[in-house]
C-alpha cells in the first residue's frame, strides 16, 4: 500500500542537484527540509564573509540569515494551508551555537509572536553546512490541524 504524498519546492538550483523535495506532507504531518537563507532567485540572503580557506570570518549576519529562513518556512508551511503556529518542533544547525543562541530566542519570538515558542526546538552545533557562506539551517516539522 503506498503513502500518499504532497510535496513543494522552491525551484532553486541546488533540489535538482541534491535531488530533494523542501517540504513533504503525510497525512496530517508537513516535513520541511532543512531551510536556509535564500531569496526566490536561489540567490544566499546575507551570505557570511569568508576568509581565504572559504570559512565564515565572523557570524555577525545569522539574525538576518535566520529571518530570512524563517520567511522561506512561512512560504512553504503556506502551501500546506499550515503556519508557524502548527510547528511542533524545529531544529536549528549551526556553526556557532554560542552565536546562534544570542539571536535565535530573539527572532524566535517574533516570528512566533510570543515569548515561549509552543513547538519542541532543538540547537546543534555542526562543522559544516551546504554553503560555505551559510551559518545555519533549521528544519521543522508541522502538524496539521484537519488533512
Amino acid at each position: 500500500m503506498e503513502t500518499s504524498k504532497k510535496t513543494v519546492n522552491f525551484g532553486v538550483p541546488w533540489e535538482m542537484t541534491y535531488g530533494y523535495c523542501q517540504a513533504v506532507q503525510v497525512k496530517d504531518v508537513v516535513y520541511l527540509s532543512g531551510q536556509l537563507s535564500h531569496d526566490s532567485e536561489g540567490n544566499l540572503v546575507a551570505p557570511a564573509e569568508l576568509d581565504a580557506s572559504g570559512r565564515p570570518v565572523n557570524f555577525s549576519s545569522m539574525e538576518a540569515q535566520m529571518r530570512q529562513t524563517y520567511a522561506n518556512a512561512v512560504a512553504l508551511l503556506e502551501k500546506f494551508g499550515a503556519t508557524l503556529d502548527d510547528v511542533v518542533e524545529e531544529t536549528l544547525f549551526a556553526l556557532d551555537v554560542d552565536a546562534a543562541f544570542a539571536v535565535a530566542g530573539k527572532v524566535r519570538k517574533e516570528v512566533y509572536n510570543t515569548e515561549l515558542p509552543r513547538c519542541a526546538s532543538n540547537l546543534i552545533g555542526i562543522s559544516r553546512l551546504a554553503f560555505p557562506e551559510q551559518l545555519i539551517e533549521i528544519t521543522f516539522r508541522a502538524v496539521l490541524a484537519s488533512a
